[in-house]
Formats: structure tokens, C-alpha cells, sequence
């Protein structure tokens, strides 16, 4: 048994392997371990008399699902090993074991086992001779994408747009490369080179997709990302075992067509997951998800991850989400969207062969659902253009003609198809229905007949039917009866006629459940070749399903439709940070304007810690997102140009793992900001230069706001507690100082939360420590070294630094030779002047300048 499971480990080495041993998945060595570790389980061993006993854990084999969840959720990949009938004639007492299918990150036992509102994405990347190859498949709802990047940078931000489950990175991908960076998330696995091939890549998606070339789907001169197709579906048929049925198309992706979010800012942000702690809830996408279907709710996260940067589709949107204002006709498209489940997955179980009765039944509910919402959108042209034409009937009354209403769990107990559909079937079902009748017709013929009232006609595997009778009447037991099983309070017996009607019934009702299973499945084959109009379907729900709750949400948080250009300038008129509003509680969130744009494109913010700086920052980028997105936004009135790029900087973070600072990972992202940020882009800067000495930091915060408003030309906040960088308004026409007011009580502040014009003169930093819980002995300390430092810095470090004859230190001086003064002082001879003279000539010198 052990050479056996030996010889399957070899096939997976980096798969952790269930071995069926009967009712059980066992593991051992290493696997043991790892997978106790993770789920939890007792370690035992093998052999424990031996010196080196073997590690051993198991499972349950009705458990199985839970368990594989738990594993790919922690980036496990599972192999089942199942057990086989032993040859005929081979003498063999071991069972054999085969593998059946191994299960990874991106490619899931089932989709039951996902979250029904995240995708899961199977993403493979090819490099070769610069270009880079991008393919992604969703194999739960059978999505495939192809797209090429224009360099491994762009290929990272798409992966991490995408947040794919596990990625085939090709051999030529180091682990320096861009690509890598940001897939935390993400399971990473070495791709053979040979999964590449360019010739077998194209033969496979061609047998797919059931075409001779790929002219039709807009792939016939890509290269890079078909090989990377390629590695995808050899990797889900070699090494998952799995065969794909349920993909109809292949989308060709254009990169680029959207607003791009490093990883940094993604994080700052909390669009799809909070900075800290688990789970959605504090994050845009917790906010703004008003869906009623899963399909909605994975479009949202994907519209989420890749706002658009183009004007028509934008307003497409917001015109859609405009003519849904209306509450009836809202309340009512959502009331039928609440009865639709899951079709893309459905229908993809349909096709992979997987579907049970109760999912074909929900499908066909689903798609009921949908010819009354076409036409409560007939009047919307915004959205009945969404709606096809083809809403799947034919399938829904398939569905609905053979299946019962409420079809039992387990499908091999039979009763899952109407009575009155299939002849056959009905006169097979009336014989067994008949024949259990006889059978408790005997039950109280016999009763009668001997007087036993407690007798009963019982059934097992082992014997069929047989008549129980307890001990105390055994002696009133017919002579004609046949004893087949003596227990401790009763006995057992069986009589021809009993047989006779067993063979009867029990034949029935073995050919009516094979007769319903090969019926269900034949039905199954039928709605699962339609995959790909449902599909189609599923996509225009998904999209009406969004655009529904962003109007549901405009409606219920006060949102008003933003107006967007190709312009650069930025307007928001009472802002409110979307998700801080909605949770606040305790104090009434006070709405902000802002304004950026070529007569002021940078905007340096100050004021104390507390006050709110980084939260009107954020809200700023939050209502341009929004708004890209689609969605109305939080704020009086807005009006947006377009954003190319976002990039947010507030907090501080280090990344010890690979040896960097607090300060260097400001610095780096800092760093990327400049070299990648546009004119288009917004840029939101919090606290640069903070991890190093003051006048390292200043400088450094000094140079970055420059080079923001000088070289990039960007719109930009830049928040510090620098105050001097006020003087750049004086020294760059399109800067201005903005402050977050507050108002003194005693040596208390009271946070107002308003933005006005202006410089703060202080940051209030001992009165935020006064407000942690600092002790008082401390806070007196530091206010009484505070106005030691602020005298110190008064007498050595007047500002403006003067130079000797009156001109600012930072101005040009006038030549020497331009000076009546120096000529003067040249002539003096100090060492033979008196103490009068030289008072004299120091008057003198006093009056060449005034």
C-alpha cells in the first residue's frame, strides 16, 4: 500500500495527496504534517512500534469539500487519489488508487466552494523578445481572456487589477521581475516551458472553441498571448485533470483603457480590502455594493478595480443609472434581480457535467425571471439596449418539463422527473409505486392472520424484504415461514409470495431511478451546449445589476450625477468621503470644496495630526474614482477631468521581508510617482520626507512638491507639517495654501474638519498626544522643551537668512566690483587705525549701504 501511495506521490510532488483508504483521505510524511498544520488535525503515525514511525493524518471522506477550501484558500494544491476495482483475475487483496483530479487556487473543486461575488481567475504570463502574453481564465464561469502588455510592468498592474487566485509564470520570469511584484494575493507556480507552444496553443483553442482559426475572435495575429492560452489549458487538462466544456469565446483585452492604481494606492485607498484586519466591511467595494446578484457583484469589484478614462462610456453609465432614478421602476427591476441566481455558474456546471437537478431548476427560475424585467426596461433605452434579444426560453421550458418543482438532494433516490412527461418511466413508476403497495398489504394480511400485531416487513441490502418478529410471539410463527436471521429480541424470516413481490419491486424500482438519471442527464447535456447564450444573458444582467445598485445607493446617501471632460481641471463642492460618512456615528461628517486645476493645480495642506487631512485626501480620489467608475459620487455638485492615474501616499509602512525601512518605502513609492505620473494623473501626497532629519526631510519634501507642480504638471494635495513649504505659492504661480481649521480652548483644540485658505502657523502635535492618553507629566515636559526649541530656533535661525549687505541669502549677489562698499573696505588698514578711526570709517561703510 505504501509503494502504491509512493508511486502516485512521484506523479505530484508538490501536491499535498489524499489517499482513499476507505472511508478516508489520508496523508503522510510531509504532507501529514503541513496539512495538520493548516486544518488543524491530529498527527498520528504509522507503524508506531517502528524507530521511524510515518506521520499520518485524515479526513473524513464526506468531508472532503471543506477541507479542499480551506487548503486552496492558504495556496495549497490537493491531489485525489480515489480507490479502483481491482483487475478481474489479479489475486490482488490491495485496492488500487488512481489520481482523479488535482485541485489548485485557480482551479477549484466546484464553484460552490468560491465566494460567489470574487472571480476566480487562473492567469498565465509569457514572455518572449520583449513581449509579454497575458491569459486568464475563469473556469467556474468560462471566461477567457488574452491580452498583450507593452512591458512586464503593465502585465503587473493588469495582475494585480485582476487579483487572479494563481498565475503560470514562464521560466524567463525572474523573481526581480515587475510582474511578480504585488501577487501576495495570488498563488504562483513555475510553468513548464513546453506548455508554451505556439503551434500546440493554437491547435488547442481552436478545438475549444470549436473553430478553424482565430480570425473570428480577433486573434489571428497575437502571438505571446495564445501561447500564454496555451500553458493555461494544458496546465487544467494535464495537471488538474479537468476537462473544459464551458468555454464559448475567447475576449481579446485592450490594456490600457483605464484609470491604473499602483499597489500602494489600492491599499491606501481600501477599495477591495481594508488596511487592516479581514473581510470587506470598510472598503469602497463594501460600500457601494447594492447588488442583488452574484454575477453584480463581480462585475463591481472588476469595475471597481478598472475605472474608465473614456468620456462616452462613462456618461453611458450615468445616463443609465440617471433613468433608474425613478424609484418604481428600481424597486421593480430589483425585485426580479433578486430572483435570479448565479447563471454564469450555473450554466458552466451545466456544461462541465457537474450540475444537479436543483441547479437546473434554479437556472430555469432564474431565467423566468428575466422576459418581465426586458420590460420594465422597454421604456429605459440606456438599458433595454443591454437586454439581447434572445432570452433563453427554449431552455427555461426544457428545464420546467421535465424536472419537478423541488427535485430531492439526492438525485440517485429518484423523483426528480414529472409525471406525465415520459411514458415509459410512468408505467415503470406505477409498477414500483404498486408493488410497495402489495408489500403492506402483506404486512396486515399476516398480522391478521397470526395474531402478531407487532409484526413488520422490513428491508436490507443483505436480505431484501423479511418479516420481523419479536421473541415473545415466535411460537405463533407459521411452520411455511423460512428463518433467515436470529438477533437477540427477535427473528427474521422470509416466504416465497414475500420474495416473489420483492423481485417485482425492487426490479421497478431500480429501473425507474436509472431511467431518471439517464433522462436528467440527457437534459443536462441539452441546457449545458446552450452555455453560451446563457452567458450572453448572464453579462447584460450583471451590468443592469450594478448600475441598479449604484442608483439604489445615490438615491440612499444623497449622491449627485458628476459631470466628466477631457479637461484638467478637478471641482468638488461639498465632498464627503463615501464610506467614513456612512459609518460615522459619533459626530456629524462636515463636507468639504476643493478645486484643482491649471490656476491651481497643487494644493499644500496643512494643519494639526487628527484634523482630517488624510481623510479629505482620500475622499478627493474616492469621488474621481467613483465617478470614472460610473457611480454618482458624495458632494453637492462635482465635475471631474479625466484621471489617467491615481496615486495615493499617506501612512508609513516598512517591508522588512525584503530589507526595507519605513523611509525607503516612502521613498520608492515616491520615487515611482514621479517617473510615471502624467499632467492627466491626480496625485495625493501625505507627510513626504518625515522618516529622516528635519532639513533632509524638508529638502526632500521641497524638491517633490516642485517637481510636481514644475515637470509633471500634475494635480496634486501635498499634506506635510513642513509649514515652510507655504513659500512656494511665492515662488510657483499655480500653488496654493489650504489649511484644515481648528479652533484653541485653553490648551484644548477643537477639529472643525473644514478646509480654508491659508497656512497653519502650528501642528498642535503635544495637544494630540494630550488627547491619546499621553501622561500629563509627559505633555508638560514636552510643551516646556517645545518653547525652549521654538527660542532656540528664533535667535540661531532667522528666516530669511540674510546676507552681509541686506539681500536675501537665496538672491543673487551683485558683483564685488559693483559695490562702492568693497572699494571702501579695501582701502581700510586695521592694524593702524585707532579705536576712533575705525568707528568713523564703520559709520562711513554704514552709509554705502543703506
Amino acid at each position: 500500500m505504501m509503494r502504491q501511495y509512493l508511486a502516485l506521490k512521484d506523479q505530484v510532488p508538490d501536491a499535498l495527496l489524499f489517499y482513499r483508504m476507505g472511508d478516508f483521505y489520508e496523508l503522510f510524511f510531509d504532507d501529514a504534517r503541513n496539512a495538520a498544520e493548516i486544518l488543524e488535525l491530529t498527527l498520528t503515525s504509522r507503524n508506531k512500534s517502528d524507530p521511524d514511525p510515518i506521520p499520518m493524518a485524515g479526513i473524513p471522506h464526506h468531508a472532503l469539500e471543506g477541507y479542499l477550501r480551506r487548503l486552496t484558500e492558504a495556496g495549497k494544491t490537493v491531489a485525489i487519489a480515489e480507490q479502483q476495482a481491482a483487475p478481474p483475475g489479479s489475486g490482488s487483496k490491495i485496492m488500487e488508487r488512481a489520481l482523479v483530479r488535482v485541485v489548485t487556487p485557480g482551479v477549484p473543486w466546484s464553484p460552490d466552494d468560491l465566494d460567489a461575488r470574487q472571480s476566480c481567475w487562473l492567469a498565465s504570463v509569457h514572455l518572449e523578445d520583449g513581449k509579454v502574453g497575458l491569459a486568464f481564465l475563469d473556469l467556474s464561469t468560462g471566461e477567457l481572456r488574452i491580452g498583450e502588455a507593452e512591458s512586464e510592468a503593465q502585465a503587473g498592474q493588469e495582475l494585480r487589477r485582476l487579483e487572479p487566485r494563481e498565475v503560470l509564470l514562464h521560466s524567463s520570469i525572474g523573481e526581480g521581475s515587475p510582474v511578480r511584484e504585488g501577487l501576495e494575493h495570488s498563488a504562483i507556480t513555475s510553468a513548464d516551458a513546453d506548455w508554451f507552444d505556439a503551434r500546440a496553443a493554437r491547435t488547442q483553442l481552436c478545438d475549444l472553441l470549436g473553430t478553424r482559426d482565430l480570425v473570428g475572435h480577433g486573434a489571428q495575429d497575437l502571438t505571446s498571448p495564445i501561447q500564454a492560452a496555451g500553458a493555461l489549458l494544458t496546465y487544467v487538462r494535464d495537471t488538474a485533470r479537468v476537462t473544459i466544456r464551458n468555454v464559448c469565446r475567447l475576449t481579446v483585452m485592450q490594456l490600457g483603457g483605464h484609470m491604473s492604481m499602483d499597489g500602494a494606492t489600492r491599499r491606501n485607498l481600501e477599495i477591495l480590502r481594508p488596511l487592516r484586519g479581514t473581510g470587506r466591511r470598510g472598503t469602497l467595494l463594501h460600500h457601494m455594493d447594492r447588488t442583488c446578484t452574484a454575477m453584480g457583484g463581480r462585475l463591481l469589484r472588476e469595475w471597481l478595480s478598472a475605472p474608465l478614462t473614456a468620456c462616452e462610456a462613462i456618461q453611458h453609465r450615468h445616463d443609465a443609472l440617471e433613468a433608474l432614478l425613478d424609484g418604481r421602476i428600481r424597486r421593480q427591476v430589483r425585485d426580479r434581480l433578486r430572483l435570479v441566481a448565479d447563471l454564469e455558474r450555473l450554466a458552466g456546471k451545466a456544461a462541465q457535467g457537474t450540475a444537479n437537478a436543483r441547479d437546473l431548476v434554479a437556472l430555469a427560475g432564474s431565467l423566468r425571471a428575466l422576459p418581465g424585467m426586458a420590460d420594465l426596461l422597454a421604456p429605459l433605452p440606456a438599458l433595454c439596449a443591454r437586454m439581447p434579444e434572445d432570452l433563453v426560453d427554449d431552455v427555461t421550458k426544457d428545464i420546467e418539463h421535465w424536472l419537478v418543482d423541488e427535485p430531492p438532494a439526492a438525485m440517485a433516490d429518484g423523483g426528480l422527473i414529472r409525471q406525465g412527461v415520459h411514458a415509459e418511466l410512468d408505467e415503470v413508476t406505477q409498477l414500483a409505486r404498486e408493488g410497495k403497495g402489495a408489500i403492506a398489504r402483506i404486512e396486515a394480511r399476516e398480522r391478521e392472520q397470526t395474531g402478531i400485531n407487532s409484526l413488520k416487513v422490513k428491508h436490507n441490502k443483505v436480505f431484501g424484504y423479511f418479516l420481523e418478529v419479536t421473541s415473545a410471539n415466535i411460537e405463533r410463527v407459521p411452520d411455511c415461514w423460512i428463518r433467515k436471521q436470529t438477533l437477540v429480541n427477535c427473528e427474521r424470516y422470509i416466504t416465497p409470495e414475500l420474495k416473489e413481490f420483492e423481485e417485482k419491486v425492487l426490479g421497478a424500482d431500480e429501473r425507474r431511478r436509472a431511467m431518471e438519471l439517464e433522462l436528467f442527464r440527457e437534459l443536462r447535456l441539452r441546457v449545458g451546449a446552450q452555455v453560451g447564450r446563457i452567458q450572453v444573458l448572464a453579462k447584460a444582467v450583471a451590468w443592469i445589476d450594478v448600475i441598479a445598485g449604484f442608483s439604489e445607493l445615490a438615491i440612499d446617501r444623497r449622491h449627485v450625477r458628476p459631470t466628466v471632460g477631457m479637461d484638467l481641471s478637478l471641482r468638488i463642492e461639498g465632498g464627503r468621503h463615501p464610506v467614513v460618512e456612512a459609518m460615522a456615528s459619533d459626530e456629524r461628517f462636515v463636507p468639504n470644496d476643493i478645486e484643482l486645476g491649471p490656476e491651481g493645480r497643487l494644493v499644500i495642506l496643512t494643519g494639526p495630526n487628527m484634523a482630517g487631512k488624510s481623510t479629505i485626501m482620500r475622499q478627493v480620489a474616492l469621488i474621481a474614482l467613483m465617478a470614472q467608475v460610473g457611480a454618482f459620487v458624495p458632494a453637492d455638485a462635482a465635475h471631474i477631468g479625466i484621471c489617467d492615474r491615481i496615486f495615493v501616499r499617506v501612512g508609513a509602512s516598512d517591508d522588512l521581508a525584503h530589507g526595507r525601512s519605513t523611509f525607503m518605502v516612502e521613498m520608492s513609492e515616491t520615487a515611482l510617482i514621479l517617473n510615471q505620473a502624467t499632467e492627466r494623473s491626480l496625485i495625493l501626497l501625505d507627510e513626504i520626507g518625515r522618516g529622516t532629519s528635519t532639513y533632509d526631510g524638508m529638502a526632500i519634501a521641497w524638491a517633490v512638491a516642485e517637481a510636481v507642480h514644475d515637470s509633471l504638471k500634475a494635480r496634486a494635495i501635498f499634506a506635510t507639517h513642513y509649514h515652510e513649504l507655504a513659500a512656494l505659492k511665492d515662488h510657483h504661480p499655480s500653488t496654493r495654501n489650504m489649511q484644515v481649521a481648528v479652533s484653541e480652548w485653553g490648551e484644548r483644540i477643537i477639529f472643525l474638519r473644514t478646509l480654508k485658505e491659508g497656512s497653519a502657523s502650528k501642528s498642535y502635535g503635544i495637544q494630540c498626544a494630550r488627547l491619546a492618553g499621553m501622561p500629563a507629566d509627559v505633555v508638560a515636559r514636552a510643551q516646556t522643551l517645545l518653547q525652549d526649541l521654538e527660542q532656540r530656533r528664533q535667535y540661531m535661525m532667522p528666516t530669511p537668512q540674510l546676507a552681509l549687505f541686506g539681500r536675501a541669502s537665496a538672491d543673487p549677489e551683485p558683483a564685488a566690483e559693483e559695490h562702492p562698499a568693497l572699494d571702501a573696505l579695501d582701502s581700510l588698514d586695521p592694524d593702524s587705525m585707532s579705536p576712533r578711526e575705525a568707528l568713523d570709517a564703520l559709520y562711513r561703510l554704514k552709509d554705502l549701504c543703506p
